[in-house]
């Protein structure tokens, strides 16, 4: 009895000593506003008053910033994640872990009303410029390529479906590009990251063959470029959503034509012009993908040595960026609209600019996510 009083006695004091050690931890541990593991911008402590208090609002963001801010925040989740992995969970935070180290995000179908208010956001943008050549490409997600490498009986939305619905409500002059034949077709490659949710250059350079028809362009073979390593520690966003460690790094590849022509890249918005495609520095950055134009912008304005007549407007999201760079040997300028950015008047830009070509090209779960492409019937009305 004396024994076990003594080890309770024991255990309480070490419980002691954790929650002061941790609440000192907590104290002298510096605010940060972003997390590079997890790459997001984290809760900060709430200003407190009367008001927020009686409310409840100021309790709410005071749990969220601990939560945040708690010391060693990095160690805990990943401890917890390897918990779970241990008990045979498969998903964290909408993000589900795969047969070789894949990391593939849920997705959920568009209701009929969702995809009708796209399709009448392009609709609407198309009667205002019928004269644009108009060609869309919605890219499926690695779990829509691969399902044989999703855990058993996880529930999915039916891409493909999906994307016919899509094609299905645009009218016959926007030409729709069958990403996922073009890429289905080349499923022995690495055309994803696996703990990112972008295509690899690879999957980019495909799906820029399946477009060469739509925009009459004969695309260079593959052979004609040179491959480079730029880095082989790429974690990337899935890594950083899920908090599933102990998983291998993804490598980028950059294809540089053999005969590499001038280029200039205008950050219109920034006022800053560069020689390149590419912005290196930023592969000392936790988000490595950024190397492909320096990330998502609201204007980007590239101007090469390609047929100077031929102007190509690109209405984006960022599986765009690792494309583009295949585009500019067929055209003279190219104007790159990330609409999440953009607040100017997209119609008066297309006016003013007289481009030949536009091509939509999204990552399908932002299309029907993400509220920006309706920007397009704002602009027409």
């Amino acid at each position: 009895m004396r024994r076990m009083a003594q080890s309770r006695s024991l255990i309480g004091l070490l419980l002691f000593f954790y929650i002061g050690a941790m609440a000192l931890a907590n104290v002298l541990t510096p605010e940060r506003s972003f997390s590079d593991t997890e790459n997001r911008v984290l809760e900060q402590r709430p200003d407190f008053s009367l008001r927020t208090l009686i409310s409840g609002q100021f309790t709410s963001d005071y749990e969220r910033s601990a939560s945040d801010q708690v010391a060693l925040r990095n160690i805990w989740v990943g401890m917890k994640t390897d918990l779970d992995r241990a008990m045979g969970k498969k998903e964290s935070n909408g993000v589900f872990l795969g047969k070789d180290g894949y990391l593939m995000e849920r997705f959920t179908s568009p209701s009929d009303a969702e995809l009708e208010e796209r399709a009448q956001a392009i609709r609407a943008f198309d009667g205002a410029v019928p004269g644009l050549r108009k060609v869309i490409m919605l890219v499926p997600t690695a779990a829509a390529l691969f399902p044989e490498k999703l855990p058993a009986h996880v529930p999915v939305g039916d891409q493909l479906a999906d994307l016919k619905r899509i094609g299905g409500l645009l009218p016959p002059n926007i030409q729709v590009t069958d990403a996922y034949s073009a890429l289905y077709a080349e499923r022995d490659q690495p055309l994803f990251y696996k703990t990112d949710h972008h295509w690899t250059t690879k999957g980019a350079y495909y799906a820029y063959r399946q477009l060469s028809d739509q925009l009459g362009i004969v695309p260079q073979e593959e052979s004609s470029f040179r491959i480079d390593l730029a880095t082989d520690e790429f974690y990337g966003s899935l890594y950083s959503k899920s908090g599933f460690r102990r998983l291998k790094p993804d490598e980028i590849s950059i294809y540089r034509p053999k005969q590499e022509g001038p280029v200039k890249v205008a950050y219109v918005e920034e006022g800053r012009v560069t020689e390149s495609l590419y912005e290196k520095d930023r592969l000392n950055e936790k988000d490595k993908y950024a190397v492909f134009l320096g990330g998502n912008h609201a204007l980007i304005r590239i101007v090469t040595d390609g047929p100077p007549e031929k102007k190509l407007l690109v209405i984006k999201d960022s599986y765009a960026n690792s494309l583009i760079p295949f585009l500019t040997k067929h055209y003279g300028e190219i104007d790159v609209v990330d609409l999440r950015y953009f607040t100017d008047s997209l119609l008066d830009l297309t006016r003013e600019r007289e481009y030949r070509d536009m091509l939509i090209l999204y990552n399908i779960k932002t299309f029907f996510e993400d509220p920006s492409i309706l920007n397009l019937s704002e602009e027409a009305s």
